[in-house]
């Protein structure tokens, strides 16, 4: 019985990731000449773009504004309830207005449009019904029809809201791609996250908290096992006397070395034990081109290098600390 119970459950999983995947796949058939022109007329503006909705579609409206926002188009949410209460006065002469509604026929949204339409803004209907109140007042219209709701009872909004937050999606990627928004865009607005670092962080922001071990090739095991100890780093780089790099020692290199000689380590230096030609990044390198270099080659820690010459060493678990991993 538990079983049959547990497969039911599967399906109805299931069924709904398929329903709602069905429902994305049509909106193909509406990015037409108009989503085209919306994208233009947002893109030339120099003003912001309003999105406002109720329940459901209130909530995917300020997904939008977020992912809007992230991408360089200045974006401002205003729930329709609130509008019609005070918070109209977020709207300005020449905003865009964006409203979401699945039926477009919601009291809230037969009050607010003659508002927005007496106030000559431009109004875009993301909206489910094309014949609805909202679509036919509409300077533009976004269609995000579906024929049901995932709902066994065609009522929770789960269709039509995945519907609106894909045309939001394709709206801000359409208009990224339109400006021609970079990465280096990208990082200005997401300095503090993981990926805004990955697209501005550099290895010489993160060596200048490290030590920089070295030794020279003469250096015996003792001095070896001491400058990779005090360093904290778990290597030290091997330098002539220009300061250009001839190997690196790691933690790794001296346990092998162990195995190899046992107690005959009298005559023994750097120059024995080394790894010659060392993975080395320019300074000023991004940081997360570093990670790439380590995990290419299954290493801990990778060597800095400016003009040839031993900068310092940045270790896996700098960049781990820096959440770029």
């Amino acid at each position: 019985m538990s079983d049959l119970k547990e497969q039911k459950i599967i399906e109805a999983g299931k069924k709904t990731i398929l329903a709602e995947a069905d429902a994305v796949k049509k909106l193909v058939n509406f990015i037409n000449y108009d989503f085209a022109k919306i994208v233009e007329i947002i893109a030339k503006s120099k003003v912001r773009v309003i999105l406002t909705g109720i329940g459901k579609s209130a909530n995917i409206a300020m997904k939008i504004v977020a992912s809007l926002n992230s991408t360089g188009t200045p974006a401002i949410f205003m729930h329709a309830a609130d509008a019609i209460h005070g918070d109209l006065g977020i709207v300005q002469n020449d905003d865009i207005v964006i409203c979401l509604s699945k039926s477009g026929n919601t009291p809230e949204i037969k009050v607010l449009i003659p508002l927005i339409k007496n106030n000559g803004n431009t109004l875009i209907a993301l909206v489910s019904d094309t014949d609805s109140f909202l679509a036919k007042s509409a300077d533009f219209i976004l269609s995000a029809s579906v024929d049901s709701e995932a709902c066994p009872n065609n009522l929770a909004p789960t269709s039509s809201t995945t519907a609106q937050l894909a045309m939001g999606d394709a709206l801000t990627v359409a208009l990224l791609e339109h400006r021609g928004f970079t990465s280096n865009d990208f990082a200005k607005f997401h300095p503090g996250g993981s990926l805004g670092k990955k697209l501005y962080l550099k290895v010489d922001d993160i060596i200048l908290l490290n030590e920089t071990p070295q030794v020279n090739k003469e250096a015996d095991i003792t001095q070896i096992i001491t400058e990779i100890t005090s360093k904290r780093l778990g290597a030290t780089a091997v330098l002539d006397e220009n300061k250009h790099v001839l190997g690196i020692i790691t933690d790794g290199d001296l346990r092998r070395m162990l195995i190899k000689y046992g107690n005959n380590l009298a005559d023994l230096n750097a120059e024995k034990i080394m790894t010659k030609d060392p993975k080395t990044v320019d300074y000023g390198e991004l940081a997360v081109n570093a990670l790439r270099i380590i995990r290419q080659n299954n290493i801990t820690q990778v060597i800095i290098t400016k003009d040839e010459e031993y900068i310092g060493m940045v270790h896996l678990h700098d960049l781990m600390r820096e959440g770029i991993v």
